[in-house]
C-alpha cells in the first residue's frame, strides 16, 4: 500500500488523477447535455461534482487512501 500511496503522491500519480479527474468530469457534461429526463440532469451532476475530487487532489498533491496506509 505504501508503494501505491508514493505513487499517488509523485509527478505521475497526481497528472494521472487530474486527467481521470477531467475525463469523469466531461462524462458528466456528456450525460447532463444528452440524455433527457431527470435521471439524466442527477447523473450527470453527480459525476461532475465526483470528477472534482480526483481534480482537487491531483493538484492539491494528497491522496485519500493516505489515512488507510498508516
Amino acid at each position: 500500500m505504501a508503494g501505491l500511496i508514493s505513487f499517488m503522491n509523485g509527478t505521475a500519480g497526481r497528472v494521472l488523477r487530474v486527467v481521470l479527474g477531467l475525463v469523469i468530469i466531461l462524462v458528466g457534461v456528456y450525460v447532463f447535455m444528452n440524455v433527457a429526463g431527470t435521471m439524466g440532469l442527477v447523473v450527470g451532476l453527480v459525476l461532475i461534482i465526483v470528477g472534482f475530487v480526483p481534480v482537487i487532489m491531483g493538484i492539491v498533491g494528497r491522496c485519500l487512501l493516505e489515512p488507510l496506509a498508516r
